[in-house]
């Protein structure tokens, strides 16, 4: 995704910055509102990263000339500013979505992803993911290693897509959690480790070479075999 971030301080900028640029996103950066809106007249961007306090105008400004021209880009306010009245004024004015500061990295990423996945009716480009000799197949919810049928749980299958969307990705815990129960938190604990210990004793079994790895402190990926 192509990302505009509309943020003064260079410390919250270059953080958000780096940490898109990792996950392979595009961003381009405004340190003024003004900036901000010319570049969202470009057209170029899937989602919009919008401070409320800019020094030239306010966030709230910048959102409702961008919805007043006609700009349906999605917008994530992203502030300190964390009352009730504060996000009931952002959504009400075009927000898409409020983060407070300070924030979690993974939350961020995963609301953006959200964000444009709702904007862009998002689909598949493929109908069958492969990785090495693993298949699934998104128009049969059927899952083959080395031509076996391996039967799996709804969220089992939802996990493993996930997963072999982007071969060699580190997905976290957290990112998981979004895209497969919907919850930005773990209020199960370990839920995440418990299904992908599920998967790995189903796809990884004697004889075969090992395609999930856990990367500590950071999360879960499928690697094909070297």
């Amino acid at each position: 995704m192509n990302v505009l971030l509309v943020e003064d301080e260079p410390r919250v900028a270059d953080f958000i910055d780096r940490g898109l640029r990792a996950e392979n996103h595009g961003v381009t950066v405004a340190g003024t509102g003004g900036e901000g809106v010319d570049l969202a007249k470009t057209g170029e961007f899937d989602v919009i990263v919008l401070d409320l306090m800019l020094p030239d105008m306010h966030g709230y400004d910048v959102c409702q000339r961008l919805r007043q021209e006609g700009d349906r880009t999605p917008i994530l306010m992203l502030t300190a500013m964390d009352t009730l009245e504060d996000k009931i004024k952002g959504l009400k004015i075009g927000a898409d979505d409020y983060l407070a500061k300070p924030f979690d990295f993974d939350e961020l990423l995963v609301r953006l992803e959200a964000l444009v996945r709702r904007s862009h009716n998002f689909a598949p480009t493929s109908n069958i993911l492969q990785i090495a000799d693993l298949v699934l197949d998104r128009d049969l919810l059927e899952v083959r290693r080395g031509g076996a049928t391996i039967k799996l749980t709804a969220k089992e299958l939802a996990i493993l897509e996930l997963l072999m969307s982007t071969p060699g990705k580190v997905f976290s815990r957290t990112r998981i959690l979004n895209q497969v129960w919907g919850y930005s938190e773990d209020p199960l604990t370990n839920v995440v480790d418990v299904y992908i210990a599920r998967l790995r004793r189903k796809i990884d079994t004697p004889g075969t070479e090992p395609l999930f790895e856990t990367v500590r402190g950071h999360g879960y990926r499928l690697r094909p075999p070297a």
